[in-house]
């Protein structure tokens, strides 16, 4: 089939957003001729170096980007970027329909930006339209409120705001309302997109792992019998990092460590709380570090602690099953999708106190029972091999577009009939 995707963040070899755009497109190539709508601002020369190495007759793509303002909004903050995404779908809409016009789409995909409360104009397309999976109606639990600071709870309040509005967009509606299905990450954004008129709506988490990145990281897998925990990323209020030490020092484990791998506006305050908490000398700060070491750290530890608080995602939850750690997080967004009882452990989200002690239990039984370390390992990298495997992905989502064109052309012939 011949398929149009839009994918404002594209690029190969990237993680999070970039690389959902860049592996959607490459493993749907495998199977139908694929045009991709992206932005030349970031990812244009990596793509075009990576085709130059692997050409791929079936993967052509198309770059714009808005006339007016050129990259003076980049220092515009969160507001500017998303105006600029929103008149950037804008335009696609109008380069989709001159390349219909001339090369006839079977159906669209909406692959970036993961975010349920923006339009896909794709919609007006007279073709079927798949959005997502689409993530973002994930929110932290009021009782975790307590423990932000007025910039968190500001950061928050506006959020929360911004996603409102545009859940009552009515062009976020319609795109709702006219997507052949509508697919999102977590069950939260799903009841959101629902609410705003989806009929169609699949649990599909957006995050994936490449053979490569599977070669990769079991390859950082150890037999490390030292008692160490690790959470790695942006250290954000909303990453629940402070859960995490909390529940380190609840476990009193006088030999074990933890290490914190990133750097962020909230580093001084963890730095202090684990000071507050008496195991400064037993927590390791470390600075962003280059992947490569940074996967080394993770596969020398006992278990990742990932406790964000609305995370659509969670790739380091993908990266950490792959090398054989088990998982500690909340029961909240895309990690409680991606872990399982047998990859690791769901900590109630009731209130904090009940989250460290938690994940404090789960740290004391890892710490004492090396053999379900090992087990929880070896079913994280099964898990991982075969559900959040990009090659398995793209086999999935062919059959979507090929269901998706079948019944657009059942509906034509009912019509016609």
């Amino acid at each position: 089939m011949k398929v149009l995707l839009s994918a404002y963040a594209c690029e190969p070899g990237r993680g999070t957003e970039p690389g959902v755009g860049w592996n959607t497109a490459w493993e749907m190539a495998k199977h139908h001729e694929i045009w991709v709508l992206t932005r030349p601002d970031d990812g244009k020369e990596a793509i075009e170096a990576e085709l130059e190495r692997n050409p791929n007759p079936n993967l052509h793509f198309v770059y714009f980007t808005l006339p007016i303002f050129g990259s003076l909004w980049r220092q515009g903050g969160s507001i500017a970027f998303l105006i600029h995404y929103y008149f950037w779908q804008i335009q696609a809409f109008f380069v989709a329909r001159q390349l219909h016009a001339e090369i006839g789409f079977d159906l669209a995909h909406h692959v970036t930006f993961v975010r349920h409360s923006s339009p896909s104009f794709l919609a007006f397309l007279p073709i079927p339209l798949i959005w997502g999976p689409v993530g973002g109606g994930e929110s932290a639990p009021a009782p975790f409120w307590q423990d932000f600071s007025l910039s968190n709870k500001v950061y928050e309040i506006l959020r929360s705001g911004i996603r409102w509005v545009g859940e009552r967009d009515p062009f976020a509606r319609i795109a709702a309302q006219r997507s052949a299905i509508a697919r999102a990450t977590t069950e939260d954004t799903a009841v959101r997109m629902r609410k705003m008129g989806a009929h169609n709506v699949e649990i599909f988490p957006e995050s994936s792992l490449t053979n490569e990145e599977i070669v990769r990281l079991m390859a950082c897998s150890s037999n490390n019998t030292a008692v160490r925990f690790i959470s790695m990323g942006r250290l954000l209020h909303w990453k629940g990092f402070h859960l995490g030490l909390r529940a380190f020092a609840l476990a009193d484990l006088p030999e074990a460590e933890y290490w914190v791998l990133g750097d962020g506006p909230d580093r001084h305050r963890l730095e202090q709380l684990a000071s507050d908490l008496g195991i400064a000398d037993r927590v390791k700060f470390w600075n962003r570090l280059p992947r490569n070491e940074a996967l080394e750290k993770l596969g020398s530890c006992t278990a990742l602690v990932h406790p964000s608080l609305h995370d659509s995602g969670g790739w380091v939850c993908l990266e950490a099953m792959m090398a054989a750690r088990p998982v500690l997080c909340l029961n909240l967004g895309g990690p409680a999708v991606q872990v399982t009882d047998e990859t690791g452990f769901k900590v109630d989200a009731t209130d904090p106190d009940r989250a460290a002690q938690g994940l404090a239990a789960a740290m004391v039984r890892l710490a004492n029972d090396p053999q379900l370390q090992l087990a929880m390992g070896l079913a994280g990298q099964q898990r991982v091999k075969t559900v959040y495997n990009w090659e398995v992905r793209g086999h999935q989502i062919s059959q979507l577009y090929t269901d998706v064109a079948r019944n657009a052309q059942r509906q034509s012939e009912s019509i016609a009939s």
